[in-house]
């Protein structure tokens, strides 16, 4: 597999993989923050999210590229890894949809792409008799494995960043998680 571009944003995957690098004249969101400031006032907020946004469309196009051979988006691939981590290799839905942070709707679309792919399978919950688990299968323990193993050796998409830096972004944003009340500080 490729490696990644060297610095953050150099390129895109469109939406069949193909790499292609945009290769703008100027950089966009620096234009808009500058024309922000003359028309609006201070920028840096709008430049900041604009960036995030934009780092996290080139980082999942990325991601879901390296794992599209598996047969997983990104989305899929944190289902697994979460039901991996997991003692007896499920969990419930709703607690899944709780630590991944999404709707669960969005859980319940994801456990059935993977079922019908044979990673998961769903059974009774033996302590909640209307509720069901999602539960791993060894066909979905391969595919973390392997898939993990090309998402590490990719960094995930962050291999132009030393780990200095991966640390100091990771604090920045795990503070703004903070006050949006993913969590509960320490």
């Amino acid at each position: 597999m490729a490696r990644p571009p060297s610095l953050p944003g150099t390129s895109v995957r469109s939406v069949s993989g193909v790499r292609k690098a945009l290769e703008l004249p100027f950089d966009p969101i620096d234009r808009a923050a500058r024309i922000w400031e003359h028309r609006f006032g201070p920028s840096s907020a709008m430049a900041a999210v604009t960036s995030i946004m934009r780092a996290q469309q080139i980082l999942l196009a990325e991601l879901d590229a390296i794992l599209r051979p598996y047969g997983l988006t990104f989305a899929r691939y944190e289902a697994l890894v979460l039901l991996s981590f997991s003692r007896a290799g499920a969990l419930p839905l709703r607690v899944m949809g709780e630590r991944l942070m999404v709707h669960p709707t969005s859980v319940t679309n994801t456990i059935d792409r993977l079922e019908a792919q044979g990673m998961v399978v769903r059974r009774p919950n033996p302590e909640d008799g209307r509720g069901r688990l999602a539960e791993i299968t060894e066909r979905g323990r391969d595919a973390v494995r392997v898939a993990t193993r090309d998402l590490m050796a990719a960094e995930f998409g962050m291999g132009g960043y030393s780990e200095r830096e991966r640390a100091e972004l990771f604090a920045l944003l795990r503070g703004l998680r903070l006050a949006a009340g993913d969590f509960v500080a320490d």
